[in-house]
């Protein structure tokens, strides 16, 4: 099925992109409908509408709030909102929305998006800094731990679930899952699988580029899939020197991946932009991570795969979650042919724990170092610039890393169209003939155990 996706590339017929944009997603299907049957149209489109069909029911899922809808849900936090400040913010790009039926419609996170990124409104909606600021001074305290030390290391131990929701479960048929696990990385350590609810099929090795645990049963009762491992989250805190910078860099992880690690002709034209004639690699890429982390605000995203081109998308429009910095950082590094790649998993402390991507870069002599766009640019938009700094070639000791490339096969593949059909954070399940979708599963973790190593 991955081979499948390279097909995005390719155009829709512009009779069926007008009524994909309009919102009138029963004609978009029945005009693909009308090609597919059509002998004459050509392999590689049939490819593409194919997929596009599958982009025509997820939209709707990620697209659920009418505008009264939207203005209903923040006035329950502040009751004097108007739609005109609604509107305004759709207008700038805050606020994410699309046409369903000729009307906007809001994408499900856009209120999260509002309170996460815009002061003003968490205020007025009553959230104060107290909620968040334990796990907020961890971070720095951690960072200057760091700095101070040369390196950091944490002993998590964590229990991840995956459950199928009771209107898509379907008793005594065969059921595959896959759960994430972590993976041996520049960052990981002792990596140990404890234990596994119902017992797991395959265990991926350890250096899977996607590692998971598969299961394969046929359940008559509804139950969660169940992972518990520990590791040794384990980071080292540098400080590049652009002077020290060798003159021969390797050309590994340079390559375009379709389809959304392109070199489009945007791509090309902002990474000459912002090179402005600067060759040196170290320096290219804190101008890449500059832009990523300034001018791309954090925003919550609809699904990946209904995105065609992911880093084309955060700089036309600004704005992108922490996949999508991670994304745009890679493709422009890879332009410049700096090596560059992609790592995911959880962010994990005693205050939650949730899914996060993040990149790598390649600087000879010093080796791989990361970059976190995301929380860079939350330092930035802050006014934290040592935060923005430090993810710069620094990462901090919280994560778990159970994907180390983007878009690639899971150990056994999964038969069905992915969920996710480029990352691994949560989990993917599926029955024969139906893959199963975000909306029909829910994946949660328990943290068992968390300490700093001695």
């Amino acid at each position: 099925m991955l081979d499948d996706i390279c097909c995005l590339e390719t155009q829709l017929p512009e009779d069926i992109e007008k009524a994909k944009w309009c919102g009138d997603f029963a004609r978009a299907g029945r005009l693909i409908a009308q090609r597919l049957q059509n002998p004459k149209t050509p392999a590689f489109l049939r490819e593409r509408l194919a997929l596009e069909q599958e982009i025509l029911l997820r939209l709707p899922l990620d697209y659920c709030y009418s505008e009264p809808e939207a203005l209903r849900l923040i006035r329950k936090d502040i009751p004097d909102f108007t739609e005109d400040e609604l509107l305004s913010l759709e207008d700038s790009g805050a606020v994410d929305w699309i046409y369903r039926e000729g009307k906007p419609y809001l994408s499900r996170r856009f209120y999260e998006t509002l309170l996460k990124v815009h002061p003003d409104i968490s205020r007025r909606a009553g959230i104060k800094e107290a909620d968040t600021v334990s796990e907020k001074q961890l971070l720095s305290n951690t960072l200057a731990w760091m700095k101070e030390k040369g390196s950091d290391s944490w002993h998590i131990r964590l229990k991840a679930s995956l459950a199928i929701d009771d209107q898509a479960f379907r008793p005594g048929e065969l059921l595959k899952v896959h759960l994430p696990l972590p993976k041996e990385a520049e960052n990981m350590r002792n990596v140990k699988l404890l234990a596994c609810s119902p017992e797991a099929f395959h265990i991926s090795a350890p250096d899977a580029p996607q590692r998971t645990a598969y299961f394969e049963c046929t359940p008559d009762k509804n139950i969660p899939f169940t992972v518990e491992y520990e590791y040794d989250a384990c980071v080292t805190y540098t400080m590049p020197d652009a002077a020290q910078v060798s003159s021969a860099q390797p050309n590994f992880c340079t390559e375009e991946q379709s389809p959304h690690i392109v070199f489009t002709p945007t791509i090309r034209k902002l990474c000459t932009e912002l090179s402005g004639g600067e060759t040196n690699p170290l320096l290219l890429a804190r101008r890449f991570y500059k832009y990523c982390t300034e001018a791309v605000t954090y925003s919550y995203m609809r699904e990946y795969f209904t995105i065609l081109q992911i880093p084309e998308y955060a700089v036309l429009n600004q704005k992108g979650d922490c996949g999508v910095q991670a994304l745009l950082f890679i493709t422009l590094c890879r332009c410049a042919g700096i090596p560059a790649r992609w790592q995911s998993g959880l962010f994990v402390t005693p205050y939650s724990q949730g899914c996060h991507d993040w990149a790598q870069f390649y600087i000879a002599p010093y080796g791989w170092l990361f970059a976190d766009p995301s929380f860079g640019g939350s330092g930035y938009r802050s006014g934290n610039l040592e935060k923005q700094e430090h993810y710069f070639g620094n990462l901090d000791p919280f994560r778990m890393v159970a994907n180390s490339e983007f878009q690639k096969a899971f150990d056994p593949p999964k038969m069905q169209l992915r969920s996710d059909p480029y990352d691994n954070q949560k989990g993917e399940a599926e029955y024969d003939g139906h893959g199963l979708l975000w909306n029909e599963l829910e994946a949660s973790w328990e943290l068992l155990e968390m300490r700093r190593n001695p």
